[in-house]
């Protein structure tokens, strides 16, 4: 089982931020311990060596006579001795005068000034062992303090960890809280989202104010709910037209066997047989396309390859036998990556549009443009297309008029399919101005050679 704080984001974020300041204001706290003793420790042992350095001088000099009181040129360095080479005491100030050697550290010739610690029986002391001479029966000057509290006892470390704990939790509650306050609105987009279910796509969650990462979040989940309403609702209507459109053909077919059974001597049944294949054929036209609808995009990536627009037109072309001349402007080199059969539904279906459309003449286009864009043209001398129309006629089982019915061919889907295939492949289609006419632009990234 996890943790408590680990069974939120808010534990968790509060747990790492508390981790991190522990792991930074721990080491922090110990540098600033060993940094305050060194600088204490060196401050106590610049006064106790200037202290004993300048006894040491006053006593060459002939200024300080032995068995004198020794003054204390610093009151915090109240401790000093001179001590000759025997160990005997020969001077001290009146804090040490009834004190036994401060230390048995005797500097040397070469080393003439020692700064070391000391106990004695009743205090430890910081001081400075200064040889007055280079001579071997030299007295040595000890200048001593009491060691100062910060650094004979614990106190510094037990404030700076407390310090430092403190900060920590500090950190902790703060962290907390923040982060509360920061999650308190997705916590109310989480509670929105349960919200929202199949049935119903209109709900909308709540956009906080302002531009940060929660308030995108927002925006982005607004409209992933708009895309998924427009898709439900382009499912409903796609499913009601594809009932329509497969009913006719189900019902006239139904129709023309059940009087045959009611009159079967009245029925001619070559012209029934003749009846029920078109509606069959229509019928498996249509849910042909519909299957062809559901698996355009479905691992695309698998199967494209090299396809030359120039070589697929001329190929396409090499097999149809078209009422209206079809006149082709094609452009070599012109490569794309794609679904081979796919694209050739699409340039077929653009030209079973144009062929019924066309009054006298059909066009196929192929060119590149700039910036590694492939493009694929087919127009028609036939009815222009009016502006509002030009995307509605992309959309599943769309007619426009009587001239474009079912009587005129096709299964309503043609159009979608190639608007399909072309997103599949990275592109788009669309319809552009043409005087007199209709002309159908697919534009298609060109392949990486």
């Amino acid at each position: 089982m996890a943790p408590w704080w680990a069974r939120s984001l808010r534990g968790r974020v509060t747990f790492i931020a508390t981790a991190v300041a522990a792991l930074v204001l721990i080491p922090v706290g110990i540098a600033g311990v060993l940094v305050t003793r060194s600088v204490v420790t060196a401050s106590v042992f610049s006064e106790t060596r200037d202290t004993a350095e300048r006894i040491a001088y006053e006593m060459r000099g002939g200024a300080l006579p032995m068995g004198a009181a020794i003054p204390v040129p610093r009151p915090s360095v109240d401790l000093i001795q001179v001590v000759g080479p025997d160990g005997r005491i020969l001077a001290s100030s009146d804090a040490a005068r009834n004190l036994p050697p401060l230390s048995d550290v005797r500097p040397t010739a070469k080393n003439r000034v020692i700064s070391t610690t000391s106990c004695l029986p009743t205090e430890c002391v910081h001081l400075t062992a200064v040889r007055v001479s280079m001579f071997a029966d030299s007295p040595v000057v000890y200048a001593g303090r009491s060691t100062p509290d910060v650094l004979a006892s614990r106190t510094l470390e037990v404030i700076v960890f407390a310090e430092v704990a403190l900060l920590v939790a500090l950190t902790a509650w703060a962290t907390w809280l923040v982060t509360g306050r920061a999650l308190r609105p997705v916590a109310t987009l989480r509670h929105e989202l349960d919200a929202v279910h199949a049935g119903d796509l209109s709900h909308r969650v709540t956009e906080p104010p302002g531009d940060d990462e929660v308030a995108q979040l927002a925006r982005s989940v607004n409209g992933t709910l708009a895309r998924l309403e427009r898709s439900a609702e382009q499912q409903r209507q796609f499913a009601s037209d594809a009932s329509h459109e497969l009913r006719t053909p189900i019902a006239g077919l139904r129709a023309q066997l059940e009087s045959a059974q009611l009159y079967p001597d009245d029925t001619d049944m070559e012209a029934l047989v003749s009846s029920a294949l078109r509606d069959t054929d229509r019928l498996e036209a249509i849910i042909t396309d519909l299957l062809l609808l559901a698996r355009i995009g479905s691992r695309v990536d698998v199967v494209k390859e090299p396809v030359d627009l120039a070589e697929l037109v001329r190929n396409e072309l090499a097999v149809r036998s078209d009422k209206v001349p079809v006149r082709v402007e094609l452009a070599g080199g012109v490569v794309v990556e794609g679904v081979r059969l796919q694209l050739a539904r699409v340039l077929t279906n653009l030209l079973d549009n144009a062929q019924r459309h066309a009054e006298h003449t059909v066009r196929v286009t192929v060119r590149a443009e700039e910036p590694g864009t492939a493009v694929l043209a087919v127009e028609n001398d036939g009815m222009e297309i009016a502006e509002c129309d030009r995307e509605r006629i992309f959309e599943r089982f769309t007619r426009l008029d009587a001239a474009r019915s079912r009587d005129a061919g096709g299964t309503g889907l043609g159009l979608a399919i190639a608007r399909d295939v072309a997103m599949a492949h990275r592109g788009e289609i669309r319809v552009e101005d043409r005087p007199g006419g209709a002309r159908f632009v697919l534009r298609l990234p060109l392949a990486n050679r």
